[in-house]
């Protein structure tokens, strides 16, 4: 037998082997383990995703429409989607860059770098809030400075972003540090080699293999921008029509017993992140099908 046979019959033997262990379970417990699964995902997610849409339109679509046309809640859908639209960017930029860095160098403070990118997982989001108030509010570190050269950035669209950006800023990194760790070097060495500068190498070579991976990041991104409370909600200062977001809006119509609008714009955030749901299954479908065609996230 030769020696490409022999490792060809391992790895024959080694795939049934870990079929059979994949389903070597009884299957009574195969059963309650897929009943207990979907009910809670049934009682616990789909249950309340359904209660919003159905007490938005409780009484009627024309009330759910005058309460989405409503200024404010126009005025706060816009400002949601600018705080999307520069901090996902923003983002995707440190993202890749610090991806890149950790993922194909070696240098001094790489674990440090890597701890700053999870710092906001670790960091309650409202604590974050404070932590800009105290820099860049009216009684912080750069308060009177920005004062004196009429500079707002606390219970305004800056501090907004900023705060957006701080929460959302570990999703691209996160999705593509092992990634890019498992492309390895090579590629990019060789195109370096063969006379390609950074910008050639990492457009032609890099990009191709961490696109699905990029798309994914910046999807999670998008989706927890557009979610963001509890830090918006303390450097916003809760201005109607001018720094609500659309989740502070809900919040607001609530408090208020305004139920009608406050579910007719929940249903709004709900619908958006059923948008994202489909867009992340779709980019998983794509990611695992360049896979299996090709061994590598390529195509």
């Amino acid at each position: 037998m030769s020696h490409a046979t022999t490792l060809r019959w391992r790895a024959d033997k080694a795939a049934r082997f870990e079929s059979r262990a994949a389903t070597c379970e009884a299957p009574a417990i195969k059963w309650v383990l897929v009943t207990a699964s979907l009910a809670f995902f049934t009682l616990f997610l789909l249950m309340p995703l359904a209660a919003v849409f159905v007490e938005a339109f409780a009484k009627g679509w024309r009330t759910c429409i005058a309460a989405l046309s409503d200024p404010d809640a126009l005025s706060a859908v816009r400002l949601t989607l600018i705080a999307a639209a520069i901090s996902v960017p923003l983002n995707l930029v440190f993202g890749v860059a610090a991806a890149w860095s950790i993922a194909k160098f070696e240098f001094r403070g790489k674990h440090v770098l890597i701890t700053l990118i999870d710092l906001p997982f670790s960091v309650s989001p409202v604590i974050a809030g404070l932590i800009y108030v105290l820099v860049f509010g009216a009684q912080g570190w750069l308060g009177s400075w920005l004062s004196d050269h009429d500079i707002k950035i606390i219970f305004a669209v800056p501090g907004i972003v900023l705060a957006t950006v701080f929460v959302t800023f570990p999703f691209v990194a996160r999705e593509l540090i092992p990634v890019m760790q498992a492309q390895g070097r090579e590629e990019e060495e060789a195109a370096v080699v063969l006379g390609a500068n950074g910008w050639q190498t990492f457009r032609h070579v890099t990009l191709p293999n961490i696109k699905w991976g990029l798309l994914y990041g910046v999807i999670l991104t998008n989706a927890r921008a557009m979610g963001e409370f509890g830090a918006v909600s303390v450097v916003s200062g809760h201005i109607r029509g001018l720094t609500n977001t659309l989740p502070l809006h809900v919040e607001i119509l609530y408090s208020e017993y305004q139920f009608s609008a406050a579910f007719a714009a929940a249903s709004l955030l709900a619908a958006l992140a059923l948008v994202t749901l489909c867009i992340k299954t779709w980019v998983e479908h794509r990611a695992a099908r360049a896979w299996d065609n090709t061994g590598t996230i390529t195509s």
